[in-house]
């Protein structure tokens, strides 16, 4: 059975080094976690079997493993157990989770160390059962993003595909930290929204009740009143009282309609066979395509200025960065981009052959070939769109209220003229 040589940390802080017996690696690193020990550094050492029953004096002098083993036993025991099966996180625990790992590989720690720091961490919450799971999983040999996958759906894929690209460039503090900042951002734009929703709510609510009193009260009291001066009823009264009857008669209906084609363009949109057109509609969506596109440029330049910055090759960096795009017309685009790079074409010249991407960009990219800096450039670029994206997000805000009450004014103005209206003209057929 192999011999291991391992330098680990006590949860007191105190180093300490030895030799264990294991079948393997994560066997071996599975029995220092049942002692209480964190490695700094593990491998398998030649020497005789006979030393495993030799105590090191070191290990004497620094520290008492046992103790310390018998103390995290006892802090396990007082702990909540670990759920089983996947572990779903609220966005406000990913952001957290994502800040203090990146902070923590930032300032030099091994993925491993990191994981289990915060594993010790009381306040983290679910937290602490997600770094336990993701730990364990790294350990066996899997990728981060792999093990992220497997433990918590909340990553989702964009995420997973982000810490992917990370992983295979080196910059994973780096492109964690860009995604806390994508998520906080995010989580900022839907509390604004729902912050500025809350008038407009109140408006169509308020248009709601207003047209079910014109619909159930004024409506029939203006027939009842046309009827009995025996005029002819108005043009504007014979409409209004036409839509209170139909919707009267056939609400149900119109409701189960609303529903039914709601139903229908859900499972429409998520079908595999349809979700490329979808794709491409919401990119030419009137507010929200530039949005989604601008967004794209910015998720896109920062990953490959990530990407190249840490010197991995720009082919595989292109790779890596169309797998972390969901949208699958812009991912179909990148697809073009590849093969032409890896027939040899630069960079810029297959984005120019692609046609979907816009000159800005390309001469900013162009510019960072001639100099030998694309990352640099790339970053650039990445802040240029990023502040198009934040404009953009501010136009669709601003949009918001106006929109609503113009919508409001035209419904309950328009109804509220006929409805006057049509009483003047029956006051004018009496006299």
């Amino acid at each position: 059975m192999p011999l291991f040589a391992y330098k680990a940390l006590a949860s007191n802080g105190a180093v300490t080094t030895g030799e264990i017996d294991a079948t393997d690696r994560p066997e071996a690193l599975r029995v220092l976690d049942r002692k209480g020990l964190q490695p700094v550094n593990l491998k398998e050492t030649a020497a005789p079997a006979k030393k495993i029953n030799e105590k090191k004096p070191s290990e004497k002098t620094k520290t008492k493993p046992e103790p310390v083993a018998s103390l995290t036993a006892k802090a396990e025991t007082d702990e909540k157990p670990i759920p089983e099966g996947p572990i779903k996180l609220k966005r406000a625990e990913v952001v957290l989770f994502t800040e203090e790992l990146s902070d923590m590989l930032g300032a030099g720690l091994q993925l491993e160390p990191a994981l289990k720091s915060m594993e010790n961490r009381q306040e983290l919450g679910n937290l602490k059962a997600v770094s336990f799971k993701i730990r364990q999983i790294v350990r066996d040999g899997v990728n981060f993003s792999a093990a992220l996958k497997k433990v918590s759906p909340s990553f989702g894929p964009l995420y997973c595909s982000l810490a992917a690209a990370g992983e295979a460039s080196g910059a994973l503090d780096d492109i964690l930290k860009r995604q806390a900042h994508y998520l906080k951002t995010l989580g900022e734009l839907q509390a604004r929204l729902i912050l500025a929703m809350i008038y407009p709510a109140f408006l169509i609510l308020a248009g709601i009740g207003v047209s079910i009193v014109f619909v159930t009260t004024l409506i029939p009291q203006l027939t009842s009143l046309i009827e009995s001066s025996g005029g002819e009823i108005p043009l504007g009264a014979a409409i209004l009282i036409a839509i209170s009857d139909f919707l009267k008669k056939w609400w149900l209906v119109v409701l189960i309609l609303i529903v039914a084609a709601g139903i229908f363009f859900k499972a429409w949109k998520d079908n595999e066979a349809n979700k490329p057109a979808w794709d491409r509609m919401k990119l030419k969506l009137p507010l929200m395509g530039p949005v989604i596109t601008s967004r794209f440029y910015v998720q896109f330049l920062e990953t490959m200025a990530n990407l190249v910055g840490n010197g991995l090759p720009l082919l595989r960096a292109l790779e890596l960065s169309r797998d972390a795009t969901q949208n699958r017309s812009l991912r179909s685009a990148l697809d073009q981009v590849i093969d032409q790079v890896g027939d040899g074409r630069s960079f810029s010249k297959a984005l120019i052959r692609n046609g979907n991407f816009p000159a800005l960009l390309i001469d900013m990219i162009s510019v960072g070939e001639q100099t030998g800096k694309i990352d640099q450039s790339l970053r650039r670029a990445a802040e240029r769109y990023d502040k198009e994206l934040d404009k953009s997000l501010q136009r669709i805000m601003a949009l918001v209220m106006p929109t609503v009450l113009i919508i409001m004014a035209l419904l309950i103005g328009t109804m509220a003229y006929l409805m006057i209206n049509s009483i003047f003209q029956t006051i004018e057929g009496m006299r």
